[in-house]
């Protein structure tokens, strides 16, 4: 008898063991970006549950999530992904829907709902950070920079090699802004054949000088190696460069798309529950502050402002001005669409990739 009590509290450990220690697949878009998630979610989550991550990168979309999840075999438990691919994935059932009551109140006592950006939170995603387009030159090799939209695509005035990310996302936004478009109208006139036919043909007049990127490590990498004098790049990746690589790189904020990055469960995740934990902990007011120590994207959360303090290893350097929501930056901030985006993605890639073929 003893011994089958003994038998049995023995099974009993080793199944409550293994339900505690889950293990869990993360899939970010790499680099510094990926790095600053390890070091404020990923490693105090793991520290605080006995749990595991392991962290995947990807470029983006949702196309791998529709693979995995129509062919019944989901590998992934958590996605970072843009804006308007959270809502086509929940749109297009492909996603899990996510109760907002899990999220812990702000710091401040401010309830969840209250503190994230308003308007952020959707049925399937929780936000993480806002972030931008711009586009950034070596300030060693143009010593008198370009200052707005246009200098980008005037290679009569700046020489040189423009590199931009391969898609027509945020490329349309800033040939019209280019072209004169007020950021408040770009989308108005992207809603029509004729704004579309505009955007293309303003991208035209450097389709030649172009070199396309596809990761958010590259562009960095395009300026120190010279192959390009501009290039589109997401914020924090420049940053990043100089920050941490003490590299000679200038951002030019005229015109930056910004955005919303956002936590998302693929349809029938194998550790939907532990996926579940760690959205709520990583998006707390504690944690997406640590995360603007490492990488200048700012927080979905407004209690985590009045946090963020210095560059994690440089306590000179200040994160709040380096945000693109800083006054100073936001000017001419243009917002993505994410609606414009949701609907009309698949036919605006189809033309862009039309377009590149040609």
């Amino acid at each position: 008898m003893i011994k089958s009590l003994l038998l049995g509290a023995a099974a009993g450990a080793i199944v409550a063991s293994s339900a505690m220690a889950a293990e869990i697949t993360v899939v970010s878009w790499g680099g510094a970006y990926t790095k600053s998630q390890i070091e404020a979610y990923h490693k105090p989550w793991m520290a605080k549950t006995g749990n595991k991550v392991i962290s995947e990168d990807y470029s983006g979309g949702l196309a791998e999530v529709k693979s995995q999840v129509e062919a019944g075999n989901v590998t992934w438990d958590l996605i970072d992904v843009e804006l308007s691919d959270a809502i086509r994935g929940c749109d297009e059932g492909l996603l899990e829907t996510i109760d907002p009551s899990i999220l812990p109140a702000g710091a401040d006592g401010t309830a969840a709902m209250d503190d994230f950006i308003s308007g952020s939170i959707t049925e399937c995603a929780i936000p993480t950070i806002v972030w931008s387009t711009i586009f950034a030159y070596d300030t060693s090799k143009i010593a008198d920079g370009p200052t707005t939209i246009g200098d980008f695509f005037d290679t009569s005035k700046f020489p040189g090699k423009r590199g931009m990310r391969k898609g027509p996302k945020s490329n349309l936004e800033m040939a019209l802004a280019a072209d004169g478009v007020a950021a408040a109208d770009i989308y108005d006139v992207l809603g029509t054949p004729e704004g579309v036919d505009r955007a293309f043909a303003k991208l035209d007049t450097i389709k030649a000088d172009t070199v396309w990127w596809e990761a958010g490590a590259q562009p960095p990498q395009l300026l120190a190696d010279g192959e390009v004098a501009m290039t589109t790049a997401y914020n924090g990746r420049i940053f990043n460069a100089v920050a941490a690589e003490d590299k000679p790189f200038g951002i030019v904020w005229d015109s930056q798309v910004f955005d919303l990055d956002l936590w998302v469960i693929p349809k029938g995740a194998p550790n939907k529950e532990a996926a579940m934990d760690f959205v709520a902990f990583s998006t707390a007011t504690e944690q997406l502050a640590a995360q603007a120590s490492y990488i200048s994207y700012g927080p979905a959360r407004k209690s985590s402002s009045s946090l963020v303090g210095s560059y994690h290893t440089k306590p000179d350097l200040a994160m709040g001005p380096q945000m693109p929501t800083a006054p100073e930056n936001f000017a001419t901030a243009i917002q993505n669409d994410f609606e414009f985006w949701a609907d009309n993605q698949d036919e605006l890639n189809e033309r862009f990739n039309a377009w590149l073929a040609q």
